[in-house]
């Protein structure tokens, strides 16, 4: 079973999330609600989030300051960052957005088709990449097994129906891939084509180790490191 991608969304004041939820709500994805910035990063402590829908002004912990704190963690300086905000700003406040480590920035009211698309993109591609990890973590497992073990007919023949497998589910997930980086070559979103960048550089890596413990390749312990 596929599991949902968690989003976070952080404003200070109960009728804006609500609006957010009603927006988002046609993705199917878990929305994770925090009222502060200290709540937020709570959040971050223990769960994973595909995505962060950051208000900018917040008493206490601005988003800004909220951002800084998530970019300084390791486990979450990764997580892309939407910021809203209410204030008329220029192109000085924009950019200090930017400077926050924050993907995109979107003026209220904003168009919620528009913010539902974007935040539709960065969920494709955290979807994609723990496919990957998957995919990584199974071609681990079979290599320590066939390495432990070569001792019988049956596991002969297990690991090479295994790799047919992977092998078959890593071509579905680089088929997505490739319809996601058309997509985005359509956007133009700049952080979101980097991601895509990024996952396809794996998902070629992961090729290049299934391909290299195919029968006959003599490759059956260069598996190449997946970060």
């Amino acid at each position: 079973m596929v599991q949902k991608a968690k989003i976070l969304l952080v404003d200070d004041r109960p009728e804006n999330l609500l609006a957010l939820e009603a927006i988002l709500s046609a993705l199917d994805q878990t929305l994770v609600r925090a009222s502060s910035g200290e709540e937020a990063l709570k959040a971050l402590l223990t769960d994973d989030f595909a995505v962060i829908l950051l208000d900018v002004q917040m008493p206490g912990m601005d988003g800004f300051e909220t951002a800084a704190h998530i970019k300084r963690r390791e486990r979450t300086r990764d997580i892309p960052i939407i910021f809203l905000t209410a204030i008329n700003h220029g192109p000085h406040h924009t950019f200090r957005g930017y400077a926050a480590g924050a993907v995109d920035y979107i003026s209220k009211p904003f168009d919620p088709w528009v913010l539902r698309a974007k935040v539709s993109v960065f969920v494709d591609l955290y979807m994609k990449n723990c496919q990957l990890r998957e995919q990584a973590s199974l071609l681990r497992l079979q290599l320590e097994s066939g390495q432990s073990g070569r001792g019988g007919a049956i596991e002969a023949q297990e690991p090479a129906g295994i790799l047919a497998e992977l092998s078959a589910r890593l071509a579905a997930v680089e088929e997505q891939a490739e319809a996601l980086s058309k997509q985005l070559d359509e956007s133009a979103d700049a952080a979101a084509v980097a991601t895509a960048a990024h996952l396809e550089r794996k998902l070629t890596g992961l090729r290049r180790a299934l391909d290299a413990l195919e029968p006959g390749t003599g490759g059956a312990g260069a598996l190449p490191a997946q970060g």
